[in-house]
């Protein structure tokens, strides 16, 4: 059997087992060994359950045996639940009977130091073809199909509510929290699992398995790291090409992602930012709260999407409707006053009555708190070419009647053909309830009302990951490019796939200095030439706007300054022409354990002061199409600095969409060959005449 088969079947078996085995089970449901059995036979699972304890005979109803060598059968899936120091023992013994898979919740392995590192190899070892999940699990939840194999407290519920929408957490205690929370909301789930440790199956294995289940509509990710990048991007791939969509949170947004490194790029590039690159090409929507973890596939497993920006927001309570209206607002939707024919409808609803209904949020008053008028006003809105999208707000009154806008939703609009979403504006967590289990998403946040339209905005997600990348023929590169390559190398690089220099000449002397700033022309630009000293502002080893009569004394004195600052003895130097007008840029190479991705910004030696920045992660080959180029452009706070703001002169836009897309080649050419690369800066000149790199820093392996 090949590994990708045990894994499929592995998974499988977890997900739809005909036998159960529970080694270390207990009769004791106050302990959490007693939980597993106590949860299969309370949410419905039919198969057969085996306890596996030496000390005792039975366990309620259940015969139990002292070994797993003594059960009657080959159970599907062995969950373990003894302590670590049994746990291998337990694994070995499964693995013999033919088992297809474990889990295994005991801790004290690979997150317990040394000891539990090598405690969890020897699990590894002792499972053969069988598939592990976790250790330091809760387990897996099928709602589904009645397959609770896990002990999460969670599960003391009295019924588990089936769905569209899936979990995987690399938390246990996260997977109870979103469980128990998700009953509370009524969104319904599908399948849920805790992968924990992942010494076998990761979190990658199952997001490959749930593109393919039909019972899974969105995928919700709880993501502390991504340990097989290129496995997960595959998984991903797969799920956006059956037509899912998933919703991630990673943590770690604090952590102070910029690494050590001879560029500005990897300061001004943290992991947490090449995190919300990857998500973006591979189309995986970020979550940034907690909450939005659940909300988000709530509103995407019951709504279609937002044919575009415009929403329409039905009240009965002014104060609501405008901090509606605010939220969604400041991320970008607009809220237009109904046109003449819905305004004449929305009226004709209302007779008689001395409401205003032209303007939005349409407020009804309580007048139009009745089912009758909020069916047909829903009907009148959808069918407007006025909103692509509706909030419906549930005021006080509504907690008296909390399924009056659920059934108005669906007495108007069974087929859900138009985005509608409700913010319970009183605490009424039943009343917000009933509404999710209707298929009308109820927020009690205005701020998560904005985040989950955001999410219903179509995209051009197939994104990222599909998109036809770039390609060029291969370009031959000197053995001589090795280590940390000089200013002069670096750009010499960079002009072998495209992207021109400044004009420059490399000298070592005072005379020799002279006679390159006089064949340069004008004031010209001094720097050290230095494969070490990277930074060379910071250690005076650039001067600007040299006169020419000055710059042999210039590099003299630059000489004993450098010395001075780091000990280092210069001999060689660069003059180069001053470039006059254009816009500094810095474009580089962020490597991270993900992958790479490319860095645009605005440049100069203030490029981490100012940190306007964008990154895009890069396809494992090829490079960045123009489009994507153009794109990062427009990203950026200060674009409009490139495109003729306050009357400045145009730069040429296109020329630094080529320069961003041959850098992209250059990386995707040299692969693990480079280690780093970053021009510092690019500048972009006026409209027609092109880019040029006046600094470059280059790192390649040895």
């Amino acid at each position: 059997m090949t590994e990708s088969i045990a894994r499929a079947t592995g998974i499988a078996a977890l997900f739809n087992p005909r036998t159960v085995a529970i080694i270390g089970a207990s009769s004791d449901t106050g302990k959490t060994s007693g939980l597993p059995i106590q949860f299969l036979r309370k949410h419905g699972f039919e198969g057969a359950i085996y306890p596996v304890n030496p000390r005792v005979t039975s366990i309620g109803d259940l015969p139990c045996f002292p070994s797993v060598s003594a059960l009657p059968e080959a159970p599907d899936v062995g969950m373990i639940l003894v302590g670590a120091e049994r746990t291998v023992q337990a694994v070995r013994d499964l693995a013999a009977r033919g088992t297809k898979a474990a889990i295994v919740l005991a801790s004290g392995f690979a997150e317990a130091g040394e000891a539990g590192r090598q405690r969890q190899a020897e699990l590894v070892a002792a499972a053969g073809a069988m598939r592990l999940l976790g250790p330091n699990t809760i387990g897996l939840v099928n709602v589904t199909d009645h397959i609770t194999l896990s002990a999460s407290g969670a599960l003391a519920a009295d019924a588990l509510l089936p769905g569209k929408v899936s979990v995987l957490s690399q938390s246990g205690g996260i997977l109870g929290s979103l469980l128990s929370r998700a009953a509370a909301k009524g969104l319904g789930l599908s399948k849920l699992v805790s992968t924990s440790n992942e010494a076998d199956l990761d979190i990658s294995d199952f997001l490959a398995y749930l593109a393919d289940d039909p019972e899974t509509q969105v995928i919700a990710l709880y993501i502390e790291s991504i340990r097989h990048p290129k496995k997960f991007q595959q998984a991903a791939m797969r799920v956006r090409a059956r037509g899912k969509q998933m919703v991630a949170l990673k943590i770690g947004r604090s952590e102070a992602g910029a690494r050590a490194a001879v560029s500005h790029t990897g300061a001004m590039a943290g992991s947490d930012a090449v995190y919300d690159a990857f998500f973006e090409r591979y189309g995986i929507i970020r979550a940034q709260s907690f909450s939005d973890l659940l909300d988000i596939p709530a509103t995407l497993s019951t709504q279609p999407p937002l044919g575009g920006g415009r929403i329409a927001i039905l009240t009965s309570t002014g104060g609501a409707g405008t901090l509606i209206a605010d939220a969604i607002g400041t991320v970008g939707f607009e809220t237009p006053d109904p046109n003449e024919i819905t305004r004449a409808n929305l009226r004709a609803l209302l007779p008689n009555m001395d409401i205003a209904l032209d303007t939005n949020p349409i407020d009804v008053t309580l007048a139009g708190l009745r089912n009758d008028v909020l069916t047909e006003a829903i009907r009148v809105l959808a069918a407007s070419k006025s909103y692509d999208g509706l909030v419906v707000i549930v005021g006080s009154s509504g907690v008296a009647q909390p399924d009056l806008v659920a059934n108005a939703v669906s007495a108007a609009l069974p087929e859900r053909t138009f985005p509608i979403l409700a913010y319970v504006s009183p605490h009424s967590p039943d009343a917000a309830s009933r509404l999710t289990k209707l298929g009308v998403p109820a927020f009690t946040e205005p701020e998560s009302i904005a985040r989950a339209l955001s999410a219903l905005l179509p995209t051009d997600i197939v994104s990222g990951a599909a998109k036809t990348v770039q390609s060029a023929k291969a370009i031959a590169i000197p053995d001589v490019f090795a280590g940390s390559l000089d200013e002069a190398e670096a750009k010499s690089l960079f002009a072998q796939f495209g992207i021109p220099g400044v004009r420059e000449l490399i000298v070592s002397t005072p005379n020799e200095a002279e006679k390159a700033a006089k064949a340069i022309g004008g004031d010209v630009v001094l720097k050290i030439l230095s494969k070490t000293i990277t930074h060379k502002s910071d250690v005076g080893g650039v001067a600007i706007s040299v006169p020419r009569n000055q710059i042999g004394s210039r590099l003299e004195q630059m000489k004993r300054d450098v010395a001075d600052a780091t000990g280092a003895k210069i001999k060689r130097f660069l003059v180069q022409q001053r470039i006059g007008g254009g816009v500094e840029m810095i474009l580089g190479l962020r490597r991270d354990p993900l992958g790479s991705a490319l860095l645009l910004g605005m440049g100069g030696i203030t490029a981490e002061l100012i940190n306007d920045s964008t990154l895009r992660f890069l396809p494992p080959t090829g490079g960045l199409s123009l489009d994507e180029a153009r794109a990062m452009i427009g990203e950026l706070k200060t674009a409009p600095l490139l495109s003729g703001y306050r009357k400045r002169p145009k730069a040429d836009v296109e020329a630094l969409a080529n320069a961003i897309v041959a850098f992209s080649l250059m990386v995707g050419q040299l692969g693990s060959r480079l280690l780093e690369a970053e021009i510092n800066p690019l500048f972009v000149m006026g409209e027609g005449q092109g880019v040029r790199a006046a600094d470059g820093v280059v790192v390649m392996t040895s």
